[in-house]
């Protein structure tokens, strides 16, 4: 039972940083796009509408970034397969 639970807990750590890096990701996109001249796009930049958009285009923005991370650090870590000699 030891190596199972092992590879639970491995699995869960994983999750749990998966969900920081995208939760980080999001909170990074949604600073950036504070800089966005939203008046010259929307009617009403401060209104309830354009501030569901703007948190809706964050999540968007924020998980693809995070995909692009996570996947990356993945690829990054595989790569210990193609020069390990065994």
């Amino acid at each position: 039972m030891g190596i199972e639970s092992d590879v639970f807990a491995v699995a869960g750590w994983n999750g749990l940083f998966s969900i920081f890096v995208t939760l980080g990701c999001v909170v990074v996109v949604w600073i950036v796009l504070q800089e966005v001249k939203w008046d010259k796009i929307l009617r009403d930049p401060r209104g309830s509408r354009a501030r569901m958009l703007q948190l809706l285009i964050a999540v968007g923005l924020g998980y693809l970034l995070a995909r692009f991370v996570l996947d990356y650090w993945n690829w990054v870590g595989n790569l210990k397969w193609l020069f390990d000699n065994g």
